[in-house]
C-alpha cells in the first residue's frame, strides 16, 4: 500500500480541535485512502475557539471535503451548519462535516460509532439494562443512541457535575419519552444498580493515560454475565477492562467506537465502504508507538 502523490486534483479532508496533536484520525483515514487507492488527503488542523467561524468559512473557500470535528467544537459549530442530521440534532453535537458543493451538513458519528461497536461484538441493546458513567460529550452521544435504539439508561455522574446527569437524563426523556434513571457516582450507587445491569459503559475520563491506574468502577462489583464497554482508548486497556475480564464479564475497548466513529465518517466524505481492519491497524500502531 503506497500512498498516491498529493496533487492539485487530490480531494482534502481534515480534523479540526485544541489541541489536536495526539490525533490518530490522520493515521486512520490516510491508511484507508491509501488502501482504496483513492485520491484524498486527511490532516490535522489547530483551530483555538475564537477562530472556529473563519475555519469553517474556509473549507468552504478551500473546498475542504469533510471535517471531522473534536475537542472543543462539537457543540459550538452547530450554528455554522446548512444542514444538521436529526440524530446529531438531538445529541446537540457534530463530530463530522460533509461539504457538499458548498453546503454542509453536520452528523454525529460518535453515536453511530459506539452502536456498531456493540453489534459488531453481538450485542443489540434493545430491551439492554445499561449503567452509563458520565454525562459529559462522550455520554451524550452514547446515551442518545442507546435511547433511540430501546435500552433502559441509569446514568451516574459524580457529585462535583450532578446536574449534568440530571440535565441529560430530563432531555432524553423529553426525546424519548421513557424514564432514565439518574445518581451520584459513588461505589454505593454503583452497587446498587449493576447488579440488574446488562451493560456497563464507563464514558468519563477515568482510567485514561497517564492516569491509566484508575478505575471508576470497584473491582469487587464486576461480575460474569455483564458487557463492559470503556470509551477510553488510551490505554488499550484499561484497569476497568482487564478487572472486568477477571471477573470472568464481557468487553469492549475505546478503540472500537474510536475506528467505527472513523470509519462512518470516511463513508460520508468518500461514499466509499470503509476498511476497518486497516484503519483499526493504523490506530493501533499510533498507540504502541505512543507508550
Amino acid at each position: 500500500m503506497t500512498a498516491m502523490p498529493v496533487s492539485g486534483k487530490t480531494t482534502v479532508c481534515g480534523v479540526i480541535g485544541d489541541p489536536i496533536e495526539h490525533t490518530m484520525s490522520p493515521a486512520m483515514h490516510n491508511a484507508a485512502f491509501s488502501a482504496l487507492d483513492l485520491d484524498f488527503v486527511y490532516v490535522a488542523f489547530r483551530v483555538a475557539a475564537g477562530e472556529l467561524g473563519r475555519a469553517i468559512a474556509g473549507m468552504k473557500a478551500l473546498e475542504i471535503k469533510g471535517l471531522s470535528v473534536t475537542i472543543p467544537h462539537k457543540v459550538a459549530v452547530i450554528p455554522s451548519m446548512d444542514r444538521i442530521d436529526p440524530l446529531a440534532e438531538k445529541i446537540g453535537a457534530v463530530n463530522t462535516i460533509v461539504n457538499e458543493g458548498g453546503a454542509l451538513t453536520g452528523y454525529n458519528t460518535d453515536a453511530m460509532g459506539f452502536l456498531r461497536a456493540l453489534i459488531e461484538h453481538g450485542t443489540e441493546p434493545r430491551g439492554k439494562k445499561v449503567l452509563l458513567l458520565g454525562a459529559g460529550g462522550a455520554a451524550h452521544a452514547i446515551s442518545y443512541i442507546l435511547t433511540e435504539e430501546g435500552a433502559h439508561l441509569v446514568i451516574l455522574n459524580r457529585k462535583e457535575e450532578f446536574s449534568w446527569a440530571q440535565d441529560l437524563a430530563a432531555r432524553l426523556g423529553r426525546s424519548y419519552e421513557i424514564p432514565v434513571g439518574v445518581g451520584e457516582l459513588n461505589r454505593g450507587a454503583i452497587e446498587q444498580a449493576i447488579g440488574d445491569s446488562d451493560i456497563l459503559v464507563n464514558a468519563t475520563s477515568v482510567g485514561m493515560s497517564p492516569n491509566a491506574g484508575q478505575s471508576p468502577v470497584p473491582a469487587d462489583l464486576l461480575c460474569s454475565g455483564l458487557l463492559v464497554f470503556d470509551a477510553v482508548y488510551n490505554p488499550f486497556e484499561t484497569r476497568l477492562l482487564r478487572e472486568a475480564k477477571e471477573a470472568g464479564a464481557e468487553t469492549i475497548d475505546g478503540l472500537e467506537m474510536l475506528v467505527w466513529q472513523g470509519a462512518l465518517a470516511f463513508e460520508k466524505f468518500t461514499g466509499h465502504e470503509a476498511p476497518v481492519d486497516v484503519m483499526r491497524a493504523a490506530a493501533l500502531k499510533v498507540l504502541r508507538r505512543e507508550k
